[in-house]
């Protein structure tokens, strides 16, 4: 079968590219996963590290509609599309992918926090990691570390540090917020979900290792 994803307009192209680029700092060996939308949209999924899945919604057009690929490959072909938009995934790796993805919909509004205070939580965490961490990265205790209480109604749920940590490496938060820049958090019964401008993060409520690993 034929593997297209075929995105026409150069600045969603763009917009596509950056996500790639920001998982390929993660991990140079990331597996893009991506999915065709009925509404005409295609998302694109990264595992990125830190049992947290970030994606980033494009319009565009994907045959299957469902498929995995090396995020280098894909950045190759996004930069060696053609002017009609037509993007090579590269090789088949829907066998690299594990786990399962969060639903399209069932998630409730539960508050929006903005966006300025999880790029200073970010910051503050970076420095704690730099001075903890060993050979194998940031302590889970820190990573685990819920840095952030929202609620709304009967209704609270803790942000951990894992989910700030990926909102900021993928590059969903500007550097610099806005007073009015917002990101909107989410949750359903299994899943944790942080809306930002650019992209979203879900972290898996329970045990993250049976979804993610």
């Amino acid at each position: 079968m034929t593997r297209t994803l075929v995105i026409p307009e150069a600045v969603v192209r763009s917009d596509l590219a950056a996500f790639v680029e920001h998982a390929l700092r993660l991990d140079e060996a990331a597996v893009i996963r991506l999915r065709a939308r009925s509404d005409g949209l295609v998302t694109a999924w990264v595992a990125t590290g830190l049992d947290v899945l970030a994606v980033r919604v494009v319009t565009g057009q994907l045959n299957p509609a469902d498929l995995s690929c090396g995020a280098d490959e894909l950045a190759r072909g996004l930069r060696e599309a053609d002017p009609s938009g037509y993007i090579d995934p590269g090789f088949p790796m829907d066998s690299a992918w594990r786990g399962g993805l969060p639903p399209d919909t069932g998630f409730s509004h539960v508050d929006d926090v903005p966006a300025a205070i999880l790029s200073d939580l970010a910051e503050r965490g970076a420095g704690l990691a730099k001075e903890h961490s060993s050979a194998h990265g940031p302590p889970a205790s820190l990573l685990d570390q819920d840095v952030l209480q929202v609620s709304s109604g009967d209704t609270a749920v803790g942000v951990p540090m894992r989910c700030v940590f990926a909102l900021t490496a993928m590059g969903f938060v500007p550097e610099r917020p806005g007073e009015d820049e917002i990101v909107r958090v989410r949750l359903s019964p299994t899943w944790l979900r942080i809306d930002a401008r650019f992209g979203s993060v879900y972290r898996r409520r329970g045990d993250p290792a049976l979804v993610l690993r």
